[in-house]
């Protein structure tokens, strides 16, 4: 799985992106995994969006594929 953060998550997690050697997980698991040891990330992702194959997923329990790539979009503001 192909993770790239974007703007405040990349902020948060340190790096533009990870590869993540796991099977299928559900949304809540990813970001569970993802933010395991890093508590700014946890309080980022908690209000991020996931794209996974550039679409959206808008379900905790939906799964994304081990193969997937997912952008970590945090909420922007702006005009």
């Amino acid at each position: 799985m192909v993770i790239t953060y974007y703007a405040g998550a990349a902020d948060a997690a340190g790096v533009g992106g990870v590869e993540l050697d796991a099977g299928d997980l559900t949304a809540d698991e990813l970001r569970r995994r993802l933010g395991a040891g890093n508590e700014a990330l946890t309080g980022v992702l908690a209000s991020c969006s996931l794209l996974v194959d550039g679409s959206p997923v808008r379900d905790a329990a939906a799964v994304i594929p081990s193969g997937a790539r997912v952008d970590v979009l945090p909420p922007f503001a702006g005009g």
